[in-house]
């Protein structure tokens, strides 16, 4: 059992509006402009079954930044505005609706955050295997999620019933 390293930032990405191809080249453009940051891993690229109804199955993965020195409010500014500048509307889509992309914070380090803009780990990230799967392939199995003492392979076993299906280890 590991932590994670101090410096990791992760992000999860998500979409499914659009098509494939589409979908890839916002989910590159994200990651190009993430390196910005600093240094980007990406994880492989998943295709989801999507959580609300009546609609197209979503691509999923994420992505590690090495982030020295940053405040929270910072990187959600930055994950939100990114999201605003790939197409995607908060205020007008449907909750767990289609998306073009959804960028949402997953893990930073060990830190354990709780403010009005941002909750670290993502609230949710015990529940849903396309977002434990991505993070399985840039961390391995034994790393520890913040604030739970469970590992991501402890987890995923919990959701082991989703389907994850790989599209490509390299995107």
């Amino acid at each position: 059992m590991r932590d994670l390293p101090a410096d990791a930032l992760v992000i999860g990405l998500g979409g499914n509006v659009g098509g494939e191809p589409v979908i890839i080249e916002r989910f590159r453009r994200a990651r190009d402009a993430l390196g910005q940051l600093g240094a980007v891993a990406s994880a492989p690229l998943y295709r989801t079954a999507p959580i609300g109804p009546d609609q197209p199955a979503f691509l999923n993965t994420a992505v590690r930044i090495r982030l020295e020195d940053a405040i929270p409010g910072e990187v959600i500014e930055t994950v939100l505005e990114l999201e605003r500048l790939l197409g995607r509307n908060r205020a007008t889509e449907e909750h767990w609706g289609p998306r073009k992309i959804d960028l949402d914070v997953l893990l930073w380090g060990t830190r354990v955050i709780h403010t009005l803009e941002l909750e670290v780990p993502h609230p949710r990230l015990a529940e849903r295997r396309f977002v434990l799967r991505p993070l399985i392939e840039l961390f391995g199995e034994d790393l520890v999620v913040p604030g739970t003492n469970e590992t991501l392979a402890a987890l995923e076993r919990g959701v082991i019933e989703q389907s994850v299906e790989l599209i490509a280890s390299t995107w």
